[in-house]
């Protein structure tokens, strides 16, 4: 589709998942995107770290398309930009901080000098075609959380980002409630916002309240080592455990390459300034255990991260030892519980403590609860509320709850359904191509094709081959040779092979003249013996060698 003199909203990620955030506005024939995300893979992408949104609707567009527009640095929101953006061929748009964090990530593909990075000021504007859009700084977990107005021909949106709201915010200056009430008294047409945190009947509440909980956890539980492990991209949390280092009088200890991005990025922007210097992995091994305090990424339960590491004691720097302290600054997101779990147990096993944000106020969310939700539709008083950033349990309840304090119209989106919000919106006027690439390695793939398809076969059933060798008159010059993996056959696996290369050499004994007849007819006979034994049906490859 092609917008006319109408403003359209199209997510192609981010609308009924967390994560992977990329949404597109259109009017007068051209569209804008605002962030570029990805997330992280699941047991069902078997070898793939990184999932990455298909552009293919804009990338076939992509003359129409006018720029990216970036809210903020974490990776649901810039995490795809090294490995999507060149290909778009547009300019980036972002304030300093998240500028820097993705010149780091263009530097380290390989493609600086190919993609234009341009960098806003705090609370800057720029105009893209019929598109203006000013940044509005708002309080979130990272540094320079943004939501976006976008003033155009047909009315004016405000994207919230993520956000939430903090009367004590420990890095940057949010925009007061005066100042948000300001852009709501010119008029808003829609809001496009953040449902993660719908659910919560509270408050997030401030990073304040962390690096007092934080305090009285180490002072009243620590006696040895204290690791206190969080999400590498929070630089509000580094700040806030910069101050419980100087507060409980311990050497901070910075572990984890994304963390010491983090910090690198965050000075050369003007923030952490008062951060305290680290102490280095050697003097960190001769130091007094109880005045250590260790900042570790590795809160998902990631096996490479250096926390699985230190549980596992193959860390090649840092040990914890029986009554050293082990504090999760962060949520357990959900899908990650048994990775997490894993860890955690590896760490009990040692005789080392573990506390959560259950049994401590160590962690506070960057995304906003119910009652902070009501104040910003108080605040801005849009006339479409579009929820966003969320499952779909999330956005059917933002929706509902909009809609109960006075939002005269909402509307729940789904990934590739184009919503025209002005003139007389909202309403769904078309639904185009959507989906998800895995990052296999360095090769970017259809998450539903076919390497991902026989990867998952594989993995559920196993993998069998048989080669047939066979003379010049076409007829078996040797027995059949099986190889098999991860088929559940072990003490009788000798005869278990024996049966399948009896059955292939029967098989063989068919016409070889119609080579690929020939071939299914062995795969079949070989399958049917692994089905019969096994009741697994693996992954079977027929190899037949012509002499």
């Amino acid at each position: 589709m092609t917008p006319g003199k109408e403003l359209i909203f199209l997510p192609l990620g981010g609308s009924g998942e967390i994560g992977m955030n990329v949404n597109l506005y259109g009017c007068n024939g051209k569209w804008v995107m605002v962030d570029l995300g990805m997330t992280f893979a699941d047991p069902s992408y078997p070898g793939v770290d990184l999932i990455l949104p298909d552009l293919s609707f804009i990338e076939e567009r992509r003359k129409d398309l006018l720029g990216v527009v970036l809210t903020h640095g974490h990776e649901d929101h810039i995490g795809a930009i090294p490995y999507l953006a060149n290909d778009l061929g547009v300019p980036l748009y972002a304030t300093p901080f998240t500028a820097g964090l993705i010149r780091k990530k263009l530097e380290e593909e390989g493609i600086l000098d190919q993609v234009e990075l341009n960098i806003i000021p705090l609370a800057g504007t720029l105009k893209l075609g019929d598109f203006t859009f000013t940044y509005a700084a708002l309080a979130h977990s990272i540094p320079e959380g943004n939501a976006l107005i976008i003033d155009t021909p047909y009315g004016r949106v405000f994207h919230t980002g993520d956000w939430k709201l903090d009367d004590k915010p420990q890095l940057g200056v949010p925009s007061t409630e005066a100042e948000l009430r300001a852009i709501g008294d010119k008029g808003v047409l829609a809001m496009v916002g953040d449902s993660t945190n719908v659910f919560n009947m509270e408050a997030s509440g401030s990073e304040e309240g962390v690096r007092i909980g934080l305090d009285e956890v180490i002072q009243s539980r620590a006696k040895g080592r204290v690791l206190v492990t969080t999400f590498a991209s929070n630089a509000a949390r580094l700040h806030t455990l910069g101050q419980v280092a100087k507060d409980t009088g311990r050497h901070l200890v910075l572990v984890g390459r994304s963390m010491d991005r983090i910090l690198t990025t965050a000075k050369a922007a003007g923030y952490l300034k008062d951060f305290p210097p680290l102490m280095s992995f050697e003097n960190a091994a001769r130091a007094d255990p109880s005045s250590l305090l260790i900042v570790c990424t590795g809160a998902q339960g990631e096996p490479n991260a250096a926390l699985s590491r230190i549980a596992a004691g193959s860390h090649s720097h840092l040990k914890l030892e029986p009554g050293d302290l082990v504090v999760y600054s962060s949520k357990q997101i959900p899908g990650n519980e048994l990775a997490i779990g894993h860890v955690q147990n590896a760490l009990a096993a040692r005789g080392i403590e573990v506390i959560t944000e259950k049994q401590a106020h160590v962690h506070v969310s960057g995304h906003p609860g119910r009652p902070e939700l009501e104040k910003m539709y108080a605040w801005i008083r849009p006339q479409i509320a579009i929820p966003v950033h969320g499952e779909r349990r999330h956005l059917e309840e933002h929706a509902k709850l909009a809609l109960s304090i006075g939002v005269p119209r909402a509307m729940v989106p789904s990934n590739g359904g184009a919503i025209r919000l002005a003139p007389d919106g909202p309403k769904l006027v078309g639904h185009e191509k959507v989906g998800r690439l895995v990052l296999d390695g360095d090769v970017i793939l259809p998450a539903d094709g076919a390497t991902m398809v026989q990867r998952r076969r594989i993995m559920h059933n196993g993998y069998v081959s048989a080669t047939l060798v066979l003379n010049k008159a076409g007829k078996l010059a040797a027995a059949p040779s099986i190889i098999m993996q991860g088929v559940p056959v072990e003490e009788d696996r000798e005869d278990f092979i024996a049966e399948m290369a009896e059955a292939a050499g029967k098989a063989g004994q068919g016409d070889s003249r119609n080579a690929e007849k020939f071939a299914e007819s062995v795969r079949v006979a070989v399958r049917r013996v692994a089905r019969d034994w096994t009741g697994k049906k693996p992954v079977t490859d027929v190899q037949v060698v012509q002499l």
